[in-house]
């Protein structure tokens, strides 16, 4: 079934036979009372957003059958948000031509599929001392459509204040998208949405919703607390009408979605769908596009980093789903992360980030993965957070779990970075020896290596990366190879394929040929830029061939300026090229290393820098603690 948006204003139509009191419940509704003398069509009223229960405007539209063609009428179905069917309670016959004339009706005047609820009222109550009702809940049954039934009187004002409350809440919290009529329970969209929910408010992740957790749930959700006495009133409800609802007094999964069910069996509607729009979700019941995605924008020159709340939730999640504390995720806790998301967002993460020798995701290889994908795919990061519950956890949107570093060219001017996390890529020419370095970076041991497919699930955006932390001068920073991927030497790079923090362009010493390769990459692309470059030599216990080049490489670095070639050996597995690369990349301005005067001078002066740095933002910190005590 189709639903529409939530509607900014509810048009309410009145049909039925002629005689049933329509226009009758229109003007005593208005006037509060009842006159004998009616016309025969009121005209369209519109009723203030202010004097509405549910603060929308709202306008009712009534319908005279020997006024108006059915062309006309068909119109005013579409122009509808809900369709009130209004028959006599003491007219058999107005009762009958409900099912068999106005629902169809109804339906063959609804676009694209598209039930408009139904609000079925039985008028002139006041004439007869007996409830139809129990003939109304048949018809009701047969149209899906039908929202709710109601008894009332135009002449006496019984429930006509109602009736028109209860079309404006047809509208504005639908029952047939969470709850089947047929079935008497909720839909499975409505369960899985719920389970959802349940999983979220779930703080310690043991499958249970204590006191304190409904409490906190209960505050979010209605802006007011929960009295101790009406929360055991209500985990009484649960015990008394669904096995399994309560466990050691808490409420379970299943108690909380018999719950909701409860809730739209009488009629309060508005508290479930209160709770699911709280957390996201429109009236197909999807999440919405502006939950989903946060309105971050990333200025050019400027990277996406997880700032200290993102990384915070993230640290609690992942101990929350650690639940047998050993300080890893394996498939079965990973996969339960990621259980109410379309997807476990990762595969391959043996290659991408630091795991244990199963493979089994770290903490620290967990938040190098959110980095990675912060920096590479902040759309997708946005969308994973609000499915775990940042939005609802936080009281904030997921812009508060992102920080947006400044230009790098500010960087370059304060001759110090800002960033925490650096982007280097990895340069050279086929079987180079790029992938045994980015293993190597990742703790790998060496074998022969073998390319990993890319699967479902991953983002092209973050393929051929790996990411691990590396110290510089005592600070933790995210360092992100990523190997560029060359087919033919003659083919050109990509601006973004250029585009970094550090260069590390690799040889193999041990190939006479490899390094002319990476020296034309640099006097192309890199001899001008503001990109540091690291050139590294790799198999480097391997017999050093000498280049076919018109510069051998210690002459070529020393020509242009840059560190002398470091040899790489992935069965030592030192990660001294790796902190260079990161430290280049933490002092753009350093480029040419060896112009310096005195090279450990300069990475001494570097250091001093940070250390400065450090101790200043510590300061700070302590600063706001204390001013928050």
């Amino acid at each position: 079934m189709v639903y529409e948006s939530l509607p900014r204003t509810v048009r309410i139509l009145l049909l039925g036979e002629p005689s049933v009191g329509k226009t009758s419940l229109i003007l005593s509704l208005v006037t509060e009372e009842f006159t004998d003398h009616v016309p025969p069509k009121a005209e369209e009223i519109t009723i203030p957003a202010d004097v509405t229960p549910e603060q929308v405007p709202t306008n009712i539209v009534d319908v005279c059958v020997a006024e108006q063609s059915l062309e006309q009428i068909g119109e005013e179905i579409e122009k509808a948000h809900v369709i009130c069917i209004i028959f006599s309670v003491d007219r058999q016959e107005t009762l009958s031509k409900i099912a068999s004339y106005w629902l169809p009706f109804v339906r063959d005047n609804c676009p694209n599929d598209y039930r408009k609820p139904v609000i079925l009222v039985g008028n002139k109550i006041d004439l007869i001392d007996y409830s139809v009702i129990d003939n109304i809940w048949d018809i009701a049954e047969e149209y899906p459509e039908v929202d709710r039934c109601i008894e009332c009187s135009a002449k006496t004002l019984t429930n006509v204040s109602e009736m028109f409350y209860n079309a404006q809440k047809a509208v504005l919290h639908p029952i047939c998208p969470i709850y089947s009529i047929e079935e008497q329970e909720l839909t499975e969209k409505c369960k899985k949405a719920l389970t959802r929910i349940f999983k979220i408010c779930d703080l310690d992740g043991d499958g249970l919703l204590d006191d304190y957790e409904v409490t906190i749930f209960q505050r979010k959700c209605f802006d007011t607390p929960l009295q101790l006495q009406v929360l055991d009133e209500v985990k009484s409800v649960i015990a008394q009408n669904i096995a399994g609802g309560i466990e050691n007094d808490c409420i379970t999964v299943k108690g909380f979605i018999f719950l909701h069910c409860l809730f739209i069996q009488r009629g309060r509607n508005e508290t479930t769908w209160t709770v699911l729009r709280k957390f996201g979700y429109d009236e197909s019941l999807e999440l919405t596009h502006t939950y989903l995605y946060a309105n971050i924008k990333v200025p050019v020159g400027c990277t996406s980093e997880l700032s200290y709340k993102g990384q915070q939730f993230l640290t609690q999640l992942f101990e929350k789903y650690d639940r047998d504390k050993d300080g890893m995720l394996n498939p079965t806790e990973l996969k339960n992360v990621f259980s109410y998301c379309p997807r476990i967002p990762w595969h391959n993460l043996r290659y991408t980030v630091p795991t244990n020798e199963k493979g089994y995701l770290t903490l620290q290889g967990w938040m190098c993965r959110w980095t990675l994908m912060t920096l590479m795919d902040l759309q997708n990061t946005s969308a994973y957070l609000a499915y775990l519950g940042f939005n609802f956890l936080e009281n904030e949107t997921q812009k508060a779990a992102i920080h947006i570093t400044r230009e790098k060219k500010v960087d370059i001017a304060k001759k110090q970075s800002s960033r925490n996390v650096y982007q280097c890529h990895v340069i050279g020419p086929r079987s180079c020896g790029k992938t045994s370095i980015c293993r190597s970076f990742l703790g790998i041991a060496h074998k022969k290596i073998k390319p990993h497919a890319h699967e479902r699930g991953d983002s092209n955006l973050t393929e051929n990366c790996c990411i691990n932390t590396v110290l510089v001068y005592g600070q933790e920073k995210y360092l992100v190879l990523k190997e560029i991927p060359i087919t033919r030497v003659s083919d050109p790079l990509q601006p973004h394929e250029v585009n970094c923090d550090v260069a590390c362009l690799v040889y193999d010493v041990a190939a006479t040929r490899s390094f002319e390769y990476i020296a034309r990459i640099y006097i192309k692309y890199f001899a001008e830029s503001h990109i540091p470059v690291l050139i590294v030599g790799t198999k480097g216990d391997a017999l050093i061939a000498r280049q076919e080049y018109m510069l051998q490489p210690e002459v070529f670095c020393n020509k242009y300026q840059l560190l002398a070639p470091q040899f790489f050996n992935i069965k030592e597995n030192k990660h001294d090229v790796f902190i260079k690369l990161a430290t280049m990349a933490a002092f753009p301005h350093l480029k040419h290393f060896a112009s310096m005067t005195g090279e450990n001078s300069s990475w001494w002066k570097a250091g001093i820098g940070v250390a400065a740095a450090t101790v200043m933002g510590f300061l700070i910190i302590k600063i706001f603690s204390f001013q928050r005590r």
